[in-house]
């Protein structure tokens, strides 16, 4: 898939490869209530960014918090092999990403709810891009505390400011459009996480994450 993408101009590798998912047409845009933001796909190259840098890895389970028609689930599993699912508080999305996924073979999963109240517990790796402001933010971030209190979670935030949230640490990035978080809520911090990848396709994934 990498190399599909790299041969692609920049410009046209999102509607490319949202074509190729079959979910390139915008749903219709409906009130979701204070503090919840409509759909937005993220961009290809801020998933593969992600994907290099969390390091996302076949050991992983990734969750994506407010997953839309799922693109960046079933890119992340296409990329990695890692065990990913969506949570999608508009359940005429989820359904959509379900369908595709499903006529694609693709093993991941979509939960049409609400991320206040979904299972989270097995996760390693958090993805989200705005779906909350407020207080409903705040809710889905006790969440994940809950999570960080048993185990080191990564926590992936594109265009969302958690720097307020003083059990994450950042790490230092280049990056202003996506930042990664570890978690530190008690005792020694975790090992560096790793993903041994071959050394053309990290060169693919470089490239692709840098040409937006």
């Amino acid at each position: 898939m990498l190399a599909w993408l790299r041969e692609l101009p920049v410009s046209e590798r999102d509607a490319a490869f949202e074509q190729l998912l079959g979910i390139d047409d915008s749903p219709p845009q409906r009130p979701l209530g204070e503090g919840r933001m409509g759909y937005m796909p993220s961009g290809i190259s801020a998933i593969v960014r992600t994907v290099l840098d969390a390091p996302i890895g076949p050991d992983d389970v990734f969750v994506d918090l407010g997953s839309g028609l799922g693109k960046v689930v079933m890119a992340v599993h296409l990329l990695t092999g890692a065990r990913a699912r969506g949570v999608e508080v508009q359940p005429e999305l989820a359904a959509r990403a379900r369908e595709r996924a499903h006529d694609l073979a693709l093993d991941v999963a979509f939960a049409d709810g609400d991320a206040l109240n979904a299972n989270l517990d097995d996760a390693t790796v958090f993805f989200m891009y705005l779906p909350f402001t407020g207080d409903v933010l705040a809710g889905v971030m006790d969440r994940l505390r809950a999570v960080a209190e048993r185990k080191p979670i990564v926590v992936c935030a594109l265009g969302l400011d958690l720097h307020a949230t003083d059990w994450l640490v950042e790490r230092p990035t280049q990056e202003f459009w996506l930042a990664i978080y570890d978690s530190r809520v008690h005792g020694p911090d975790a090992p560096p996480r790793a993903a041994v990848r071959p050394r053309a396709w990290t060169a693919l994934a470089e490239d692709i994450a840098h040409e937006r």
